[in-house]
């Protein structure tokens, strides 16, 4: 997910005038360089290289760039204008350099640092939080440096960004920093072109603040001098309390991994009975005894995400820290507090090497940021708050990668580290708001052909969780001073996304674009990898969408076509019904019970059933016999829950995805514990059966087919059934008949196999199955349409294995898998693709105006989306 530093556009010297006129000839130039160029010491770099070179001239910030004049032997300068680029700090990205006319003004010399200048309007990109550097950890625990154990060391190299912004241009009097006048040793740093202090706006110590203090639950002071504050805290922690610390991007919940006490009353406090917790290593060796270390580099990494790796046997933390699963969500510290949590406090006290850092809220509500908040809504969770005076300006909360040897990482959430960087889209003039997903939200902002995604903002069931999501696009409407021409929704009528964005639309006279779910996450997928432009097939995998005949969509194949406008649907996963809806997705056991039935298979025997009460049970039979009393959906997660629930591997769920998350756990722990078995690369015993031409009835006829063959391996053959069919969803055309994957012969060959069959074997095989059925889905139509590009998007393709074996089936088969590395797949991509569709529908119609026209048609959900 680390962006690459974009190629430049600088325009070369002409080197043979250079060569004949050697260091003798002076020459002026005037330059702009744009991208991620403020807040990350892009000024002090130009500085100290003119004054290395003997150069006259400035620098400085507008709202937009880094403008830059210099003057002197003309070697000298185009030495200088190559290495301002090429030796840029760690934290730059140079997305385009422009050389302008000379000013006429007398130049400074020395070279010089203007005062910034606010060009109102214009655009600009705020550099994200990132991890301290190795020189200001040598200095946290240097005790010959003045800045030892200074719990906010920091420098133009490294900390906090995005989280202390108001207000742009980028100076220390646009942050939470403004407030801290600095002591006469700081100035010193701030205005010498020779420190790397030079001009870094968070620059602080212990003589001039911010300062950290301990209070108890009521919010009474305890402590205020940082080694008593850090004594007690570390002391509470190691008794078994939970505190609440204030970090870079908000407040989180900390505990003693290794307690189960602790990490138990956390739990029921914060009303998270079984989802995982993510862990705080103290280093990297610390993580080792944990987890097994496949990507050190991406922990360690400036970005310091959450990671999802392999957890080792006998690890030194409690079982309930990530109960039922394989895995464990680990991150290094990230800021200088979380440093010294794990250091030696004064008196020699050492603490816990792991500790439990969740975010610090109820669960369902947004990020505590601000200390009055977070002291009255985490009073009756947090024993203790560790905060401090510097106030958090945009709340950010942690990133999340899973990873594994076959994939790579895989992105869960874009935030901290990560955003708001943004997808350059290309050319075009509409701004466009888009509201995001109802789940795990995400807003995006599009000005000048450039989108920035926000960091995660979360689930907007509560009335905190949308005021958190209002603020969020005002502060990104602020920061890139847009003003929208377009705001964008999903299509789902009971959204409050989608509610707010027809409230914000109307208010500020604007148009309203509704996307339809699945063509906004493969929308997402093209604009992520340049390819809006281009048609592009893709599987559209996840749990919940609303389609466009008002029914749950989840298994798609779509086309993206006409600039990403239009998706046409080309298959899908065949119905599973959903009884009593949400009840139906809490209680996977109640939808498995009916999709046996559905498949002609009674209950009696099967893991559903065992786990139906008489009542559900007979209420079930009446749903199968009488075909109403449920909804229908071509959801994939759902279909996950029915196998996870007929395996007996999760039958009732209390957070999403819960089933499938262990039913993926299930099978790696196979996996591991069977290394060359499963055929993970290369066996193609998993291929599907193709259907009969004559559609699903014919499929139907035959079921010896149907029956796991069980293969050489070990591992059953569960076949799917492959057919044509009139869909009145898709119109018929170019490309056939709707292919739909009919999931009963899955469903009715992993019942069979599961009484004698290993769980994790079977969990393999259930992958495998649903991997080859939509591989096979996808060739088919690629061989209609003659495209060989497949994306895989959607929340099921944060399925490391799936993700693994779908792209390896495609690859087989002469095709080009497609996935996202730098947005999520999951509902966190969605804003993207949101604007991205309403972005191209505006900015290809070369007669819209962005004013508002009750003629406007709506870029989804019909005909947009066929």
């Amino acid at each position: 997910m680390t962006p690459s530093r974009v190629q430049t556009e600088v325009r070369p010297p002409d080197s043979g005038a250079a060569a004949a006129s050697g260091m003798a000839q002076t020459v002026r130039r005037r330059l702009v360089v744009r991208g991620v160029v403020q807040g990350v010491g892009f000024r002090p770099h130009v500085a100290r290289l003119a004054g290395e070179l003997g150069l006259a001239g400035w620098c400085r910030n507008d709202s937009t760039a880094v403008e830059i004049e210099v003057a002197g032997p003309v070697g000298a300068v185009d030495a200088m204008i190559g290495r301002v680029v090429a030796e840029a700090p760690r934290l730059a990205r140079v997305a385009r350099v422009d050389e302008l006319d000379p000013t006429t003004r007398e130049l400074p010399s020395p070279f010089a640092i203007d005062d910034s200048q606010d060009r109102h309007g214009e655009l600009t990109m705020i550099p994200p939080d990132t991890a301290p550097c190795e020189r200001c950890l040598a200095e946290l625990s240097d005790p010959a440096d003045r800045r030892y154990r200074h719990p906010f060391v920091t420098c133009t190299h490294c900390g906090p960004r995005l989280s202390i912004t108001r207000a742009l241009p980028y100076d220390r009097a646009s942050t939470t920093l403004a407030d801290f006048a600095m002591c006469d040793r700081c100035a010193a740093e701030y205005t010498d072109p020779a420190d790397r202090r030079y001009h870094a706006q968070p620059i602080s110590c212990h003589d001039c603040g911010p300062r950290i203090a301990l209070r108890d639950a009521d919010g009474s002071l305890l402590a205020e001098a940082t080694e008593d504050v850090l004594e007690r805290t570390v002391a509470a922690i190691a008794d078994g309390r939970i505190v609440a610390v204030k970090g870079i991007g908000g407040y989180h919940l900390a505990c003693d991994a290794a307690n189960a006490g602790a990490v138990a009353a956390l739990r029921a406090r914060k009303q998270r009975p079984s989802q995982p917790f993510a862990v705080m290593a103290a280093d990297l060796e610390t993580a080792g005894a944990l987890v097994d270390l496949g990507c050190p580099e991406l922990l360690d990494s400036p970005e310091r995400p959450i990671v999802l790796l392999p957890a080792r046997d006998g690890a030194p933390i409690c079982a309930e820290v990530a109960p039922g699963l394989g895995e464990t969500g680990v991150v290094l510290p990230y800021s200088p507090l979380h440093h010294l949590l794990f250091a030696s406090t004064a008196s020699g006290r050492s603490g816990p090497r792991a500790l439990v850092m969740t975010s610090g809220n109820i669960s369902s509500e947004p990020l505590c940021y601000r200390d009055e908040d977070a002291l009255e809504r985490l009073a009756g969770i947090a024993d203790l708050f560790l905060t401090h005076d510097r106030p958090i300006a945009v709340p950010v909360e942690d990133s999340v990668l899973a990873w594994s040897e076959r994939t790579g990482p895989v992105a869960l959430r874009r935030s901290r580290g990560y955003a708001p960087l943004p997808v350059e889209l290309g050319a075009g003039r509409p701004v466009v708001i888009a509201a995001g997903a109802e789940l795990k939200n995400t807003v995006t902002v599009v000005r000048d052909g450039k989108a920035f995604v926000s960091g995660h903002v979360g689930d907007l069931e509560s009335l905190a969780s949308r005021e958190a999501h209002a603020r969020v696009v005002e502060q990104m409407l602020a920061f890139h001073r847009a003003s929208p021409g377009v705001v964008a929704s999903d299509t789902h009528p009971g959204y409050t996304s989608r509610a707010w964005a027809q409230a914000r639309a109307g208010g500020w006279g604007v148009r309203h674009v509704e996307v339809q779910h699945h063509h906004a996450h493969l929308a997402s997928l093209a604009a992520e990898h340049g390819l809006l432009g281009e048609d592009l097939v893709g599987l559209v995998l996840d749990g919940t969408g609303y389609g466009c005949d008002a029914t749950i969509w989840g298994g798609e194949l779509l086309r993206l076509r006409d600039g990403g406008r239009v998706a046409d649907r080309l298959g899908h996963l065949g119905a599973v019904r959903l009884p009593g809806g949400d009840a139906g997705v809490r209680n996977p056991c109640r939808t498995a019970a009916l999709a046996l039935l559905d498949a002609g298979v009674e209950l009696d025997g099967t893991a559903p059933g065992d786990e139906l009460t008489d009542a559900e049970a007979s209420y079930l039979r009446g749903v199968a016999r009488t075909g109403t009393g449920a909804s229908v959906t071509s959801s994939t997660g759902r279909l996950v829950d029915v196998l996870a629930s007929i395996i007996g591997v999760r039958h009732r769920i209390d957070h999403d995805a819960q089933a499938a998350i262990e039913l993926e756990a299930s099978a790696a722990r196979w996996l591991r514990a069977n290394p060359g078995l499963g055929g993970v690369c290369g066996d193609r015993s998993s291929e599907v059966p193709r259907g009969s031409a004559k559609g699903e009835g014919a499929a139907e006829g035959d079921r010896s087919s149907e029956v796991p063959r069980g293969s050489a391996k070990g591992v059953p053959d569960l076949p799917f059934a492959l057919a044509p069919v009139d869909d009145p969803t898709t119109p018929q055309g170019e490309g056939g008949p709707t292919l739909v994957l009919d999931p009963r012969p899955l469903v009715r060959a992993t019942a069979a196999a599961a009484p004698t069959a290993d769980p994790g074997a079977l969990a393999f095989a259930v992958h495998r199955a649903i991997a080859a059925g939509m591989a096979e889905l996808a060739a088919a139509s690629c061989e209609r349409t003659g495209t060989t590009t497949v994306g895989l998007t959607g929340g099921v393709f944060v399925n490391r294995l799936l993700l693994h074996l779908v792209a390896t089936d495609l690859t087989r088969r002469g095709l080009t898998p497609l996935r996202h590395r730098l947005v999520p797949a999951n509902d966190g991509g969605l804003s993207l693709g949101q604007a991205a569709v309403a972005w191209r529908t505006l900015s290809m119609d070369e007669t819209t105006d962005t004013t508002c026209n009750d003629d406007w048609t709506p870029a989804l959900p019909s005909p947009a989306v066929r």
